[in-house]
């Protein structure tokens, strides 16, 4: 039943098993530029959404002055 294992056989094999090796480090490349990608992506929102609260609170903090200053 069982078949002679030839050299020929785990050459094959083996060739097979680096292209598929080969597959997934492009894979990978791929996948890791995305991920950078989308890391910066959120490093800018967040700087933004920062940027915005900033502006907001300097927007509270006038109205508050305004709002504790005596009516004229």
């Amino acid at each position: 039943m069982a078949e002679n294992v030839t050299l020929e056989f785990l050459g094959a094999q083996m060739e097979r098993m680096l292209a598929r090796q080969d597959a997934l480090q492009e894979d990978m490349r791929v996948l890791t530029a995305i991920v950078l990608r989308h890391e910066n992506t959120l490093i800018d929102m967040l700087q933004q959404i920062r940027t915005m609260v900033a502006q907001h609170q300097r927007f509270n903090d006038r109205l508050r002055r305004l709002e504790e200053q005596p009516a004229q």
